[in-house]
């Protein structure tokens, strides 16, 4: 019987071997090399992989910082207000404690309380911390997570919306209810700021954000010096029953004003 014919095809690879490496910066070192179809694939110098991996992760760092100050500065937070944190708030009576609880479960439950639409109500007297809690939440949400956040005082806001108004203006209306309806949180201070009844303008106003949000099932934190049962007559029945509909949790702030304190 004739013989057949056998090929041998020559092996992918060879077992790796050891050699000697020599680095322009840290000089010799112990190589592997790896033969492969041929080619040969000689390892690095360790001391510059580990100078390159410490140099790729502080650009990450640096990245995310640059990335954070883009979202800080775009959510608009006041310069007095920046920097406020819920580790600064400082709580000295079950009260407070029981406010800055509130606040922090909020924050960090945000990724689950987000998809929900659930609100956020902080009521009740001047000068008691409603305001760096409120920015606190965006400031930690934004840090953590990816979301976004914008802080607006609903005077700022009816301020803007009537300059567009104006001959000229570069912005439109529906820019900015565009721009207080699509972040991930909205924090809205100084709702029934004025004793008088809040006019038409100021009423469609805020239910066309509040609207907007409920309907896009996105929260938003209200400030208010009022409490609960003064707050329907300031912003609207139909802003009310929106965020009551969507579960909004009220925290009460009572006691007496701490501006000039330390922590607020």
């Amino acid at each position: 019987m004739a013989s057949e014919n056998v090929i041998t095809m020559p092996s992918a690879s060879l077992a790796p071997h050891k050699s000697t490496g020599i680095c322009d910066e840290h000089g010799q070192y112990p190589q592997t090399i790896n033969v492969i179809f041929g080619r040969e694939f000689k390892t690095a110098c360790p001391q510059c992989q580990v100078i390159a991996k410490a140099e790729e992760q502080e650009r990450i760092r640096a990245q995310a910082r640059q990335d954070l100050a883009l979202k800080l500065g775009s959510a608009l937070i006041p310069k007095r207000f920046a920097g406020k944190t819920l580790a600064g708030y400082r709580a000295t009576s079950p009260a407070q404690e029981e406010a800055l609880r509130i606040c922090t479960k909020y924050a960090d439950k945000f990724s689950e309380i987000a998809p929900t639409g659930r609100c956020l109500l902080l009521l009740g007297k001047p000068g008691t911390g409603k305001t760096h809690l409120g920015v606190a939440i965006a400031a930690e949400i934004m840090n953590k997570t990816d979301a976004t956040a914008v802080y607006r005082t609903l005077g700022t806001v009816l301020q803007e919306i009537r300059s567009t108004y104006s001959k000229g203006s570069e912005r439109t209306e529906s820019q900015i209810l565009s721009g207080l309806i699509g972040p991930s949180l909205l924090i809205l201070d100084e709702i029934g700021v004025s004793k008088e009844t809040p006019s038409d303008f100021e009423l469609t106003t805020l239910f066309t954000i509040i609207n907007g949000r409920y309907e896009q099932m996105r929260p938003t934190v209200v400030i208010s010096n009022l409490d609960a049962g003064m707050l329907p007559g300031a912003m609207g029945e139909r802003c009310f029953d929106r965020l009551r509909e969507g579960g909004a949790i009220a925290v009460p702030f009572e006691w007496e004003s701490q501006r000039g304190k330390e922590g607020f």
